[in-house]
């Protein structure tokens, strides 16, 4: 069975790496108009996260492929893997 969540349920969530890193906070998505597919999560980041201050951070915010998440619940855990 599919889980739905409304966008306003996510802002505000904490991101955290699978290997433990607080990226920082969710603060928007990035949609595909056409497929209406999530393409991007945009994070507000944790400037006090060695990970962070070694990323490219555009404008203070955080691009993450939504590809890279693995999962949504307390926390929405992502893979730095895959982005």
């Amino acid at each position: 069975m599919v889980k739905f969540i409304i966008a306003r349920q996510l802002v505000g969530k904490k991101v955290v790496t699978t290997d433990g890193f607080d990226v920082g906070r969710l603060f928007d998505l990035e949609i595909n108009e056409i497929t209406g597919e999530i393409t991007y999560v945009i994070v507000e980041p944790n400037l006090d996260s060695s990970l962070v201050n070694k990323m490219n951070v555009e404008g203070g915010q955080l691009k993450i492929p939504y590809s890279a998440v693995l999962a949504v619940n307390d926390y929405m855990v992502v893979d730095r893997k895959n982005w």
